[in-house]
């Protein structure tokens, strides 16, 4: 029920805008958000452990105008700039409603592909977030346009979807780079499975089915997004099992939850990415994982009241 809540309340931008301006969540949000700007993100990567490897997003979506579309492209193309000039390697992660999508597939492409030259440029990845259920065609769509141009793109799946698996299974068909994720958006219970333990389930079952299909010669990278000890025993000893090179899978966790997690994973070899958030527009973003996780709200309710 608190999942729901919050998730419902994510969709709710002006509670956000009162919040930030009382300053009372600031504290906690900084465990989740490394900053508003890209100086702000770029000390946080430089703040992981050695061997640790960074994904940055720039907070923002469903934006409303094709000024705004262009001006989210322009900070990823300027955090591409300015991460390499300091000596810095990271991959992106966007949202195609952030780069127009609700303007039309054109503006997002046009968005994008200015991202992926950018990126391509330094040697640098990109990844196409996956958002709400309404946006999966044509966000496989577009990934699936984009790849034939570029090869420093992926995607990613969300577990919680019934079709994901035959999504996952054309992607594999395309020796496609896929990220796993559980899934983070309010679907109706039509679309999406709405208890946990079988969002669970058939997590699991996305990750021998990417790690079975690596080891047996497809093409790609098998990301595994989850602080779930439960889903990382398992890729662990999925890979064990089927002799999957440890160059062919990544663990990927979120800024500011799993440093235990994190130095386990790095200390035994696995190669881990840390996906490190920045900007102005925290409140989805934030909101969302709290519902990942309701026990950090506690979080946020003792930041709240030493004052942020």
């Amino acid at each position: 029920m608190l999942r729901q809540v919050l998730l419902a309340l994510s969709h709710r931008p002006a509670i956000g805008a009162r919040l930030e301006r009382s300053g009372l969540t600031r504290g906690a949000v900084r465990r989740f958000v490394a900053g508003t700007d890209i100086p702000d993100v770029l000390a946080a990567v430089r703040a992981l452990p050695p061997g640790c490897a960074a994904a940055l997003t720039y907070l923002g979506e469903n934006v409303a105008t094709a000024e705004a579309a262009g001006a989210a492209a322009e900070v990823y193309r300027r955090t591409v700039r300015e991460a390499l000039a300091g000596g810095l390697s990271p991959s992106l992660s966007v949202k195609l409603t952030q780069l127009g999508l609700d303007l039309g597939d054109a503006v997002a492409v046009a968005n994008a592909r200015a991202i992926l030259e950018e990126a391509r440029r330094g040697g640098l990845f990109v990844r196409i977030d996956m958002e709400g259920s309404a946006y999966t065609d044509r966000t496989l769509a577009l990934h699936e346009t984009l790849a034939r141009e570029f090869d420093n793109v992926g995607v990613a799946i969300q577990a919680y979807l019934y079709r994901s698996e035959r999504d996952l299974d054309r992607l594999i068909q395309a020796g496609a780079n896929v990220r796993l994720v559980k899934g983070a958006y309010r679907e109706p219970p039509e679309l999406a499975y709405p208890k946990k333990r079988d969002v669970d389930a058939a997590f699991l079952r996305l990750i021998t089915q990417h790690f079975s299909a690596l080891a047996r010669g497809a093409r790609g990278l098998c990301a595994v997004a989850t602080h779930d000890p439960h889903m990382v025993a398992h890729a662990e000893a999925e890979a064990a099992r089927l002799r999957l090179p440890r160059d062919r899978f990544e663990f990927q966790l979120l800024y500011g939850i799993g440093a235990d997690l994190r130095d386990r994973l790095l200390a035994a070899g696995y190669r881990v990415r840390v996906l490190v958030p920045f900007g102005e527009s925290w409140y989805g973003y934030f909101m969302r994982r709290l519902a990942e996780r309701p026990a950090n709200l506690l979080f946020v309710l003792r930041a709240a009241l030493q004052g942020g």
